[in-house]
């Protein structure tokens, strides 16, 4: 039902989004449809790298996921950058960040909760993610803030790109240890968590469809989120949000939207040690990766971007990462724990709304 729904928004946003470009219609009713349709076509890119990463094994997949799991985002934030809309990108990834932590699981501990009473999840995983959640937001994140208040544009640039290199590495060993050297040896050790592990899954595409799929999704949503981008000023102005509001709160959810329906759906199943990867590590992702690939790229920009968020981001972001931490941490969840994370996300929504 819901492939259903995104086919017919891809079949009648891409189209729109064409001729409402040509024909100027108003930036609102644009942003509308442009946003709609980048959610629709990322939940096409999601399925197409599931399916090839069934079809090619764990190890390609899990690379597969890495790499495409925030290309929306990735693309989204690529065109804000040449459009010169730096305060935006971070914002975004303030938003992706908090959008992930707070939002997606905690409606997916609170939606899995409703249907069980308790549900577990790899401890081993948890801790292991939440000393790379303190080092990618507070270390590589924090640090910038407080040693840039006594440097010039240049050292502070400098001290990003430094940053950055380092957390892509780090990242790039990350997913080594948890694909190659470690594979396998933190297993669940619960009986219910070990049910279905040896489940044969179908893909839904072949695997040259499911290229074929990915590309095509790729250049339409490269497409529609340069359209995107010349918007925002229009629709904040209308609306009365400000920059700020609009990276956190807007482009997070719709560079994110298809990734935060998976997680909701499989804490739903109780598929819990997947909803909480995908909420987890695609932080982790963000932090470690998009974010300093964006500053990298930044570089053959006319306007650079430092690696240096406002104070109300970076205590945001560090706030969501011990809540985090002190929730999951024991490899259980409930619906109480969900409601609480989801809390914590509307307090900040308010707050930034409002800023």
């Amino acid at each position: 039902m819901t492939n259903k729904i995104f086919l017919i928004l891809v079949l009648i946003g891409v189209p729109l989004s064409v001729i409402g470009s040509l024909l100027h219609w108003p930036s609102v009713v644009m942003f509308v449809v442009y946003c709609l349709t980048i959610i629709a076509l990322a939940s096409f890119m999601g399925r197409a790298t599931e399916s090839l990463a069934i079809v090619m094994g764990p190890r390609i997949g899990g690379l597969l996921n890495a790499t495409f799991g925030n290309a929306v985002e990735l693309i989204i934030s690529i065109f804000s950058l040449k459009a010169g809309l730096v305060g935006i990108v971070l914002a975004s990834l303030t938003g992706s960040v908090l959008g992930n932590l707070l939002l997606v699981a905690g409606l997916s501990f609170f939606v899995g909760g409703t249907r069980y009473k308790r549900q577990t999840f790899n401890v081993y995983d948890a801790r292991h993610n939440a000393g790379l959640l303190i080092f990618a937001v507070i270390v590589a994140f924090v640090i910038p803030e407080v040693f840039s208040q006594n440097m010039n544009d240049v050292e502070t640039m400098s001290l990003s790109v430094g940053i950055s290199v380092i957390l892509i590495v780090l990242y790039l060993a990350a997913l080594f240890f948890k694909l190659v050297t470690h594979r396998g040896v933190y297993q669940p050790t619960e009986k219910g968590a070990a049910v279905g592990i040896h489940e044969e899954e179908e893909p839904e595409w072949g695997k040259g469809t499911a290229i074929g799929v990915l590309a095509a999704a790729t250049v339409a949503v490269a497409y529609v989120s340069e359209k995107l981008v010349h918007t925002f000023s229009e629709v904040g102005e209308t609306f009365g949000w400000t920059e700020l509001f609009i990276g956190v709160i807007i482009v997070a959810i719709v560079g994110n939207a298809a990734e935060h329906a998976s997680a909701i759906i499989m804490a739903y199943k109780n598929k819990m040690d997947i909803a909480v990867e995908i909420a987890v590590g695609s932080t982790l992702q963000i932090a470690m990766f998009v974010a300093p690939v964006l500053v990298l790229l930044s570089l053959f920009f006319p306007t650079y971007m430092p690696l240096v968020f406002t104070w109300p981001e970076l205590i945001s972001m560090v706030t969501a990462v011990f809540l985090m931490i002190m929730i999951s941490n024991d490899g259980e969840t409930n619906w109480f724990e969900g409601l609480t994370l989801m809390a914590a996300y509307v307090i900040m929504g308010i707050g930034f709304y409002l800023l």
